[in-house]
């Protein structure tokens, strides 16, 4: 084949080349569909792991739900720290916690049921389960958020989800906003105190 064709066809080609990369271009600005802002730091505060737990298919829907008004409270995996972050963002007073809190749940394999077939490793969004093919699996505790969507997949029902017992770490501390702690400014004689409600002349 002639040299001169070959090129006529790479250049051919190179020029339909171009002008499909143009049109893209053009579309990728022109059809842009802007996010909204406030989605994306909803679902930043997220955990993703994408559990369902909310009624929602994922996490990006249910924060795209919260921002056009739903309930906070609906992420069991994030719990209450989750509520008191997003009512910030929101800037909502944090819902009454008075009614029944759900319960903290994590995973755990009962290793001796356990026959190493890498399912629940699978169905894990947020990489919980360590452990490899015929060999026992075992629950990182820490990580995992209670989702139980590992549970269903084991084919040997080894499985369980159990209550976690609150520690120092996970209790849910909560400051009184009308605590008077009373402090001493090396700085002054004088002993002052601190107000957690600023008090308006009693008002």
């Amino acid at each position: 084949m002639d040299s001169t064709i070959i090129y006529l066809v790479i250049g051919v080609i190179a020029l339909i080349a171009l002008i499909f990369g143009a049109m893209l271009g053009y579309s990728s600005i022109k059809l842009k569909v802007e996010a909204d802002p406030i989605v994306e730091q909803i679902d930043a505060l997220l955990p993703q792991s994408q559990c369902g737990q909310c009624g929602y298919p994922g996490c990006k829907p249910y924060a795209e739900a919260v921002a056009n008004g739903d309930d906070i409270t609906k992420c069991v995996p994030g719990g209450q720290p989750l509520v008191v972050k997003l009512a910030d963002l929101m800037g909502v007073d944090v819902p009454d916690t008075n009614s029944e809190t759900p319960e903290t749940m994590v995973a755990i394999i009962h290793e001796e049921m356990c026959i190493g077939c890498t399912k629940c490793i699978a169905a894990c969004p947020v990489d919980a389960i360590i452990g490899t093919n015929k060999a026992m699996h075992t629950v990182i505790a820490d990580l995992c958020t209670g989702c139980e969507l590992c549970v269903a997949p084991c084919p040997t029902d080894c499985i369980e989800m159990i209550k976690v017992k609150p520690t120092a770490k996970t209790w849910n501390w909560q400051f009184d906003q009308n605590l008077i702690i009373p402090i001493v400014n090396t700085t002054e004689i004088t002993p002052k105190l601190v107000v957690g409600v600023e008090k308006n002349n009693g008002k």
